[in-house]
Protein backbone atom coordinates (compact mmCIF):
# COMPACT_ATOMS: atom_id res chain seq x y z
CA UNK A 1 0.00 0.00 0.00
CA UNK A 2 1.14 3.70 -0.70
CA UNK A 3 2.96 5.65 1.45
CA UNK A 4 0.34 8.42 0.54
CA UNK A 5 -2.74 8.62 -1.01
CA UNK A 6 -3.28 8.26 -4.46
CA UNK A 7 -6.13 10.32 -6.51
CA UNK A 8 -8.52 7.72 -8.25
CA UNK A 9 -9.35 8.53 -12.26
CA UNK A 10 -12.81 10.82 -10.73
CA UNK A 11 -9.84 13.21 -8.68
CA UNK A 12 -7.51 14.11 -11.46
CA UNK A 13 -7.43 16.85 -13.35
CA UNK A 14 -9.86 16.73 -16.47
CA UNK A 15 -6.55 16.97 -18.34
CA UNK A 16 -4.45 13.93 -16.74
CA UNK A 17 -7.93 12.02 -17.47
CA UNK A 18 -7.54 12.61 -20.85
CA UNK A 19 -4.25 10.99 -20.78
CA UNK A 20 -5.81 8.04 -18.15
CA UNK A 21 -8.86 6.97 -20.70
CA UNK A 22 -7.01 5.02 -23.39
CA UNK A 23 -5.18 3.29 -21.05
CA UNK A 24 -8.31 2.32 -18.76
CA UNK A 25 -10.25 1.40 -22.06
CA UNK A 26 -7.03 -0.88 -22.90
CA UNK A 27 -6.23 -2.06 -19.48
CA UNK A 28 -9.24 -1.89 -17.22
CA UNK A 29 -6.45 0.22 -14.24
CA UNK A 30 -4.27 3.04 -13.78
CA UNK A 31 -0.83 1.52 -12.26
CA UNK A 32 -0.02 3.07 -9.22
CA UNK A 33 2.79 5.49 -10.55
CA UNK A 34 0.41 6.81 -12.95
CA UNK A 35 -1.82 7.76 -9.85
CA UNK A 36 1.62 9.23 -8.25
CA UNK A 37 2.06 11.23 -10.89
CA UNK A 38 -1.28 12.42 -10.71
CA UNK A 39 -0.96 14.02 -7.40
CA UNK A 40 0.74 16.93 -9.21
CA UNK A 41 -0.14 17.81 -13.02
CA UNK A 42 3.05 19.91 -13.65
CA UNK A 43 4.85 16.65 -12.49
CA UNK A 44 2.71 14.13 -14.45
CA UNK A 45 3.48 16.14 -17.94
CA UNK A 46 6.77 16.92 -16.87
CA UNK A 47 7.55 13.35 -16.12
CA UNK A 48 5.14 11.99 -19.63
CA UNK A 49 7.30 14.33 -21.93
CA UNK A 50 10.37 12.67 -20.60
CA UNK A 51 8.96 8.71 -20.95
CA UNK A 52 7.86 9.91 -24.14
CA UNK A 53 11.05 11.11 -25.32
CA UNK A 54 13.52 8.70 -24.06
CA UNK A 55 12.16 5.45 -23.89
CA UNK A 56 8.81 5.02 -26.67
CA UNK A 57 10.04 7.43 -28.96
CA UNK A 58 12.90 6.17 -31.73
CA UNK A 59 15.98 7.62 -30.66
CA UNK A 60 19.89 7.24 -30.99
CA UNK A 61 19.70 4.16 -29.16
CA UNK A 62 17.79 0.72 -29.91
CA UNK A 63 14.97 -0.26 -27.76
CA UNK A 64 16.72 -3.17 -26.84
CA UNK A 65 19.58 -0.95 -25.12
CA UNK A 66 16.76 1.06 -23.28
CA UNK A 67 14.92 -1.51 -21.61
CA UNK A 68 18.19 -2.72 -20.65
CA UNK A 69 19.57 0.29 -19.36
CA UNK A 70 15.55 0.76 -17.25
CA UNK A 71 15.59 -3.08 -16.20
CA UNK A 72 19.36 -2.40 -14.90
CA UNK A 73 18.69 0.90 -13.22
CA UNK A 74 15.91 -0.47 -11.12
CA UNK A 75 17.45 -3.67 -10.08
CA UNK A 76 20.31 -1.56 -8.79
CA UNK A 77 18.16 0.88 -7.18
CA UNK A 78 15.95 -1.94 -5.49
CA UNK A 79 12.81 -0.88 -7.32
CA UNK A 80 10.91 -4.01 -8.04
CA UNK A 81 7.62 -2.45 -9.15
CA UNK A 82 10.02 -0.97 -12.09
CA UNK A 83 11.50 -3.97 -13.02
CA UNK A 84 7.83 -5.93 -13.20
CA UNK A 85 6.58 -3.26 -15.17
CA UNK A 86 10.30 -2.88 -17.62
CA UNK A 87 10.10 -6.77 -18.10
CA UNK A 88 6.52 -6.63 -20.03
CA UNK A 89 7.28 -3.63 -21.51
CA UNK A 90 10.82 -5.37 -23.05
CA UNK A 91 8.82 -8.09 -23.84
CA UNK A 92 6.31 -6.05 -25.51
CA UNK A 93 9.02 -4.74 -27.65
CA UNK A 94 10.56 -7.55 -29.20
CA UNK A 95 13.36 -8.99 -26.57
CA UNK A 96 13.43 -12.73 -26.04
CA UNK A 97 12.68 -14.38 -22.69
CA UNK A 98 16.46 -15.37 -22.75
CA UNK A 99 17.67 -11.82 -22.98
CA UNK A 100 15.31 -10.19 -20.68
CA UNK A 101 16.83 -13.13 -18.02
CA UNK A 102 20.37 -12.14 -19.08
CA UNK A 103 19.85 -8.73 -18.46
CA UNK A 104 18.16 -9.58 -14.89
CA UNK A 105 21.07 -11.55 -13.94
CA UNK A 106 23.57 -8.40 -14.87
CA UNK A 107 25.23 -6.86 -17.44
CA UNK A 108 28.43 -9.75 -17.50
CA UNK A 109 25.57 -12.11 -18.17
CA UNK A 110 24.32 -10.30 -21.20
CA UNK A 111 25.35 -12.59 -24.82
CA UNK A 112 26.08 -9.30 -26.26
CA UNK A 113 28.85 -7.27 -27.51
CA UNK A 114 31.64 -5.34 -24.75
CA UNK A 115 30.71 -2.47 -26.42
CA UNK A 116 27.38 -2.69 -25.26
CA UNK A 117 28.18 -4.36 -21.95
CA UNK A 118 30.58 -0.87 -21.61
CA UNK A 119 28.09 1.44 -21.99
CA UNK A 120 25.28 -0.59 -19.26
CA UNK A 121 28.21 -0.68 -17.11
CA UNK A 122 28.65 3.22 -17.75
CA UNK A 123 24.92 3.49 -16.90
CA UNK A 124 24.98 1.69 -13.69
CA UNK A 125 28.55 3.91 -12.54
CA UNK A 126 26.72 6.97 -13.70
CA UNK A 127 23.64 5.76 -11.27
CA UNK A 128 25.35 6.32 -8.20
CA UNK A 129 25.89 8.88 -6.08
CA UNK A 130 29.46 9.50 -6.29
CA UNK A 131 28.64 9.48 -10.76
CA UNK A 132 31.08 12.92 -9.63
CA UNK A 133 33.79 10.86 -10.14
CA UNK A 134 33.25 9.91 -13.51
CA UNK A 135 36.57 10.91 -15.77
CA UNK A 136 36.42 12.31 -19.19
CA UNK A 137 38.61 9.24 -19.60
CA UNK A 138 35.49 6.81 -18.97
CA UNK A 139 33.56 8.66 -21.51
CA UNK A 140 36.20 9.06 -24.52
CA UNK A 141 36.68 5.23 -23.99
CA UNK A 142 33.13 4.49 -24.72
CA UNK A 143 33.45 7.06 -27.72
CA UNK A 144 36.24 5.19 -29.07
CA UNK A 145 34.25 2.02 -28.85
CA UNK A 146 31.79 4.02 -31.48
CA UNK A 147 29.51 5.70 -29.59
CA UNK A 148 28.72 9.36 -29.96
CA UNK A 149 28.07 12.15 -27.79
CA UNK A 150 24.24 12.17 -28.50
CA UNK A 151 24.24 8.52 -27.40
CA UNK A 152 26.15 8.77 -24.16
CA UNK A 153 23.91 11.68 -23.66
CA UNK A 154 20.89 9.81 -24.14
CA UNK A 155 22.29 6.55 -22.19
CA UNK A 156 23.05 9.00 -19.16
CA UNK A 157 19.73 10.60 -19.72
CA UNK A 158 17.81 7.27 -19.40
CA UNK A 159 19.69 6.33 -16.26
CA UNK A 160 18.73 9.53 -14.45
CA UNK A 161 15.47 9.39 -15.62
CA UNK A 162 15.17 5.46 -13.59
CA UNK A 163 16.81 6.98 -10.83
CA UNK A 164 14.14 9.95 -10.55
CA UNK A 165 10.86 7.36 -11.45
CA UNK A 166 12.65 4.17 -9.00
CA UNK A 167 12.85 7.10 -6.11
CA UNK A 168 9.20 7.98 -6.59
CA UNK A 169 8.35 4.27 -6.40
CA UNK A 170 10.42 3.37 -3.51
CA UNK A 171 9.74 5.85 -0.99
CA UNK A 172 5.76 5.81 -1.78
CA UNK A 173 6.31 2.43 -1.35
CA UNK A 174 4.29 1.73 -4.91
CA UNK A 175 3.84 -1.98 -5.95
Amino acid sequence: MAHIKLPEFEDMTPAIQEKAKPILEKTGKLGEIFKLLAVDEKVYFATDEMIQKYLLDETHLSYDIKEAIALLISIENGCKMCVDVHKGIAKMLGLSDERIEQILQGVESINTSDKEKALLNFCIKASKKDNYKILKEEIDALKNMGYSDVEIIEAVSITGYFNYINTLSNVFALS
